[in-house]
């Protein structure tokens, strides 16, 4: 499986933060979504984001995707909305590096 690596905005969603996600991860990554927790399903990821290393869920949501930003990840990168992040995302199971 490919790393896709790409920069997006941190906006405020509906809990907490997120970012848009540029592409399809059921197509790029030729995965099915799974169930995450009740009434969501999604991708499981991981990455880094501003260099620091993370786990997430990439989630579909009015239309769009969207990778959810932790409150740990929030706090170790100091985020706010508005700002610009540079990604590197990559299935949760995944070898490559």
């Amino acid at each position: 499986m490919k790393k896709r690596s790409f920069k997006a905005e941190v906006l405020s969603g509906h809990k907490d933060y997120a970012v848009e996600v540029p592409f399809d991860p059921a197509w790029a990554w030729d995965l099915d979504a799974k169930a995450l927790w009740r009434g969501r399903r999604g991708f499981e990821v991981k990455g880094k984001l501003n260099g620091h290393s993370f786990e997430s869920y990439i989630v579909p949501r009015s239309k769009r995707l969207w990778m959810l930003i932790n409150a740990e990840l929030k706090r170790k990168t100091k985020l706010r909305v508005g700002d610009l992040v540079s990604l590197s995302i990559e299935p949760r199971g995944s070898d490559e590096r």
